[in-house]
């Protein structure tokens, strides 16, 4: 049996959570242990602890924070350890308590969720030396931080492209709420829908600047997600003060996002700064729902303008809106786009593929 530890030090509910917690599901029915390293969260713990496994928490302060380390190695003394980390300063963490454990082993993974390139310093240099493998999500992480990283072993890193799994049909959460009559849409109106982490990078402001641009007769706007509550007030304000009232409601997060999803007529996910895969863009095509997402990410490795989806400029809600407005008018296009970005998930992108992959990647360590 191999032993897995998820380590994620996120103070809020964000993509690196919803990665590790769709892989653990999947762990429990093969031949693993898995237990979950994490801040004291009621609400992350509490999410966790659903899946009846083993969560410890931790401070997880970053590279100065030797208890953590200390605690973290006490769980590593014997067995076939991985630990899989998702953030450079819990890598820190994870490489001292392999060190102190004394388990050879023991193996360090690291996914980078991130578009950024690496730190190129001595001390960087030796620390990415330790981690055993590099997991990028895409095509565009692996070529921005291997082409720039100095000395960089490439036999440490790997593409597992990230996926989402389809939607649970056994689940036992509360019932969905009927959107279009919740919301009010009128036969005709377009159901449009954002969600994800509401901030400035996720581009939900570039949305509402661009909904001002349209017939308001024509649409409703469901944004699901939560964020900085100074930022959420800036964009109720920015609503009220362009008379949005009647057409956009704030939902606040699901944790059960996919059947909302198959609700809307198409999504608006316009990021500003450059995704790397873009978790909430799969979860439109899952549901063969055409989406608007914004080229200067990984988006173009699976989005082709106007064959599964359209691509627009990031910040550019003048043709954002043009893109709203063109999904709005033609439901005959919007559907044949949502029809085909389910049929290139479910060729190229299925959730099946990328666990496999991440199975093959921890059994690598002990064969």
């Amino acid at each position: 049996m191999i032993n897995v530890f998820h380590i994620v030090s996120n103070k809020i509910w964000g993509g690196p959570e919803q990665y590790s917690f769709d892989v653990i599901r999947h762990m429990l029915h093969d031949d693993y242990y898995v237990e979950v390293v994490c801040r004291h969260n009621d609400a992350i713990v509490k999410r966790f602890r659903s899946l009846e496994i083993p969560v410890s928490t931790l401070p997880l302060k970053g590279p100065t924070d030797i208890d953590s380390s200390i605690r973290l190695a006490r769980l590593l003394k014997k067995g076939k350890n991985v630990i899989h980390v998702h953030s450079f300063s819990d890598a820190f963490a994870a490489i001292l308590a392999k060190h102190l454990s004394e388990n050879p082993e023991t193996h360090v993974v690291m996914t980078l969720h991130h578009v950024k390139k690496p730190y190129n310093n001595y001390l960087f240099r030796k620390f990415y030396d330790e981690i055993d493998r590099f997991i990028f999500p895409s095509q565009l992480t692996y070529d921005l931080f291997t082409s720039t990283a100095k000395k960089f072993d490439t036999r440490k890193a790997c593409i597992i492209r990230e996926s989402v799994p389809a939607p649970d049909t056994n689940s036992t959460t509360a019932v969905v709420p009927d959107l279009r009559k919740k919301l009010g849409v009128a036969p005709g109106q377009s159901l449009i829908m954002f969600h994800g982490r509401l901030c400035h990078e996720k581009g939900i402001d570039v949305a509402l600047r661009a909904l001002t641009q349209l017939d308001k007769n024509t649409f409703k706007m469901a944004v699901i997600g939560s964020g900085n509550h100074k930022f959420e007030a800036q964009l109720k304000g920015f609503i009220v003060a362009n008379q949005l009232v009647r057409n956009v409601s704030f939902l606040g997060f699901n944790d059960n996002v996919l059947p909302l999803i198959a609700q809307c007529d198409f999504g608006v996910l316009p990021s500003v700064v450059p995704e790397a895969m873009g978790l909430a863009n799969l979860e439109y095509m899952i549901q063969g729902k055409a989406h608007i997402t914004t080229d200067n990410g990984a988006q173009k490795e699976y989005v082709t303008d106007g064959s599964n989806g359209i691509l627009v400029a990031p910040g550019n809600y003048f043709e954002t809106a043009q893109a709203i407005k063109t999904l709005i008018d033609d439901k005959s296009l919007c559907q044949r786009l949502g029809n085909q970005a389910q049929a290139d998930f479910r060729q190229n992108l299925s959730y099946t593929h990328f666990y496999n992959s991440l199975n093959a990647l921890y059994h690598s360590f002990f064969s």
